[in-house]
């Protein structure tokens, strides 16, 4: 069995307001790491290589469908 006391009220509203300040806290984390995510990934989308890439695939595509 358990015998552990359960804490005072005021030690559960501290601990459980700590524990909010951390979710936020985390949750603005993970905000900033998605846009960074997604400011990469724009870069990496718009790079010369990948968009000279994506327009000499385009170009393949268009040339195969009129060819067929």
């Amino acid at each position: 069995m358990n015998n552990q006391k359960v804490p005072e009220l005021k030690t559960r509203e501290k601990s459980v307001s700590r524990l909010r300040e951390a979710c936020l806290m985390l949750d603005a984390l993970n905000m900033t790491l998605d846009e960074a995510i997604a400011s990469a990934e724009a870069d990496i989308r718009n790079n010369n290589i990948n968009r000279t890439r994506r327009q000499q695939a385009e170009q393949l595509f268009t040339n195969y469908k009129k060819n067929n």
